[in-house]
């Protein structure tokens, strides 16, 4: 779950920063004969970079537990994803368009060689190591014939559109289901004194739930 606070206001006020995200398919342009990829995901992203000491209290959001600052970049900023960008192909300038493929946090080494990915795996992630950028190993991926990157499947021959994002007839069902609990909310009733309430809940791998509910009171004729 990754917090993201409403800065259209604040958005508003700022200047743009106009530095140009790449276009998801001239990157792929540079697998051309690639046959071994190793695919690695920085861990929480823009929260890797420090705020200024003068612009923290530009970050300040209010909730229920108090007043908080952000120290770290938050999600919501307009300029988030330029900055980032503008931050790893500096890091990664050296060795883009040779054998790495950099889209803001998600970052894709590709060799034409098994013989040599090893060599381009341990660069990139000596350099990570040197500019302390950090991934979360548990969505990085090494040594594949077949990678999912950008919601596509790239492999030595082909690349196409990974069918797990694919729009169809199941998601417009489940699209529209979901409108209709939107639009249909279950009534809630407040509770009625102290007594007679009862806990429902159920757990699964997939996650968990509650609901407190009472008995409810004869309706008044």
């Amino acid at each position: 779950m990754r917090m993201c606070i409403d800065y259209r206001e604040l958005n508003q006020l700022t200047i743009k920063n106009r530095y140009p995200c790449p276009r998801i398919d001239d990157l792929f342009d540079q697998l051309q004969c690639a046959c071994c990829f190793s695919k690695i995901d920085l861990r929480s992203g823009y929260h890797q970079l420090r705020v200024r000491e003068e612009d923290i209290l530009k970050t300040a959001f209010r909730t229920r537990y108090g007043h908080f600052e952000f120290t770290v970049m938050p999600f919501g900023l307009t300029n988030a994803p330029a900055i980032f960008m503008d931050l790893m192909n500096s890091v990664c300038k050296p060795y883009l368009d040779k054998f790495v493929i950099v889209f803001i946090d998600n970052i894709l080494i590709y060799s034409k060689l098994e013989e040599e990915h090893e060599v381009h795996l341990k660069t990139i992630l000596d350099l990570l190591k040197k500019e302390k950028l950090y991934a979360k190993f548990s969505k990085c991926k090494f040594w594949l014939k077949e990678v999912q990157f950008l919601g596509h499947v790239v492999n030595r021959d082909s690349i196409h559109m990974d069918p797990t994002y694919v729009w169809g007839d199941k998601q417009d069902e489940a699209f529209r289901i979901l409108k209709e609990k939107l639009c249909n909310a279950p009534e809630l009733a407040l509770p009625d004194g102290p007594n007679d309430y009862v806990v429902y809940c159920d757990a699964s791998k997939q996650g968990f739930g509650c609901v407190l509910m009472q008995h409810r009171r004869a309706p008044e004729s």
